[in-house]
């Protein structure tokens, strides 16, 4: 099945075992993009720094993105109104 297809019916035993094949499924997903990406001349060093690098920019633009919120309701307006003022794309 895949993830997301279990509904269980309730029975809590036949939940944790739809819980573990979906659990699986993402562990094969994952090995099978870990594999492609060592084809591809990535090293295990170099992913895991990536991925270090991934999460310490979520977290600065979560942090911002928070800040950004805070100003708008200090100033009564919108977010997406200030990102003008900042030179930020909706993107961003």
């Amino acid at each position: 099945p895949s993830p997301r297809s279990c509904q269980p019916n309730g029975a809590s035993e036949e939940a944790l075992r739809c819980e573990i094949e979906e659990l699986k499924q993402k562990d094969l997903a994952l090995d099978q993009e870990i594999t492609q990406l060592l084809s591809e001349g990535y090293n295990l060093e170099e992913l895991e720094q990536r991925i270090s690098l991934l999460h310490e920019y979520n977290d600065i633009k979560d942090a911002g993105q928070m800040l950004l919120g805070k100003l708008a309701v200090i100033r009564g307006v919108t977010t997406k109104e200030l990102y003008p003022e900042y030179d930020l794309e909706l993107s961003d």
